[in-house]
């Protein structure tokens, strides 16, 4: 495990965390965007007030994988005040998975109600192809630990949080009809969350996939879990950029996942910031 990594864990309260940030900035934020592989360009669309380093924030974790910058971005995105998360950390990188989610949770306390989470994904629907951008209806979080294990603090969710929904059904049929005045197809898929870092087995893809799953990653679903129960409502969309499934013959790279999650990256961005601007503009 990583220095970082080490020093970090256990340190950083959510609370914690939004008081220090509130003492820099003031922003109210409409919208959070948790930026994902090939979102990285939206960054350079926003109209920026101001930005916080994870490194800066006390006892923040910080991410330790390439292509993850590691901090918040304050502004509008066209009228909308908006807040990015550009890095996000993971489960594989040594961290509990309750400070795995402490970045989120912060977009939350800091006044973002509203949630786009996004990835990149192995696919696992054999009607996908690599470049297919899936809409998440739904997760299966059964292969890593909850991140609302450990006492319960009622400030940030009832012991027991209902997970019926956890994708707001209104806000997807926005993003469908964004989707379509664009002429980018769309998909509905399930999707489900592994510890990572290996990439899948072929035997372990055709599990996941009889169990109902369209795609596999290694994030998201546990940010879901704690943003429904911090009653946030949420989107999340995802970037196929592999075929997880019959990939015997296939070795899959970081670096060949990146490539497909950056051509497909203009896409992305237009759906996001069409589907932001439609939900604020009140749908």
């Amino acid at each position: 495990m990583s220095e970082n990594v080490n020093k970090s864990i256990n340190e950083c309260d959510p609370f914690a965390a939004a008081d220090f940030i509130r003492s820099k900035i003031s922003f109210d934020p409409f919208f959070g965007i948790v930026l994902g592989s090939g979102l990285g360009g939206l960054a350079d669309e926003i109209k920026v007030t101001d930005r916080i380093s994870y490194s800066d924030i006390p006892g923040f974790p910080k991410s330790t994988v390439e292509g993850h910058k590691g901090e918040y971005i304050f502004g509008y995105l066209d009228e909308v005040p908006v807040i990015l998360m550009n890095g996000r950390v993971h489960f594989y990188e040594g961290y509990p998975m309750q400070q795995v989610v402490t970045p989120v949770r912060v977009m939350a306390l800091l006044g973002a109600k509203n949630i786009f989470l996004t990835n990149a994904s192995g696919g696992l629907n054999r009607s996908y192809k690599p470049g297919t951008l899936m809409c998440i209806n739904d997760h299966i979080t059964s292969f890593i630990p909850s991140p609302l294990l450990g006492p319960n603090d009622d400030r940030l969710s009832t012991r027991f949080p209902a997970m019926s929904q956890v994708y707001d059904r209104e806000y997807m049929a926005v993003m469908h009809k964004v989707a379509d005045g664009l002429g980018i197809p769309l998909e509905d898929g399930v999707y489900l969350q592994v510890t990572g870092p290996a990439f899948e087995s072929p035997a372990e893809s055709r599990a996941y996939a009889m169990l109902g799953a369209d795609a596999v990653g290694m994030s998201t679903a546990c940010e879901a879990v704690v943003l429904c129960a911090m009653g946030v409502r949420l989107l999340g969309l995802s970037c196929v950029t592999d075929m997880a499934i019959d990939n015997e013959d296939i070795e899959v790279t970081h670096e060949e996942v990146q490539a497909v999650a950056n051509q497909a990256g203009t896409k992305l961005i237009q759906i996001v910031r069409n589907t932001v601007s439609s939900i604020y503009r009140g749908l």
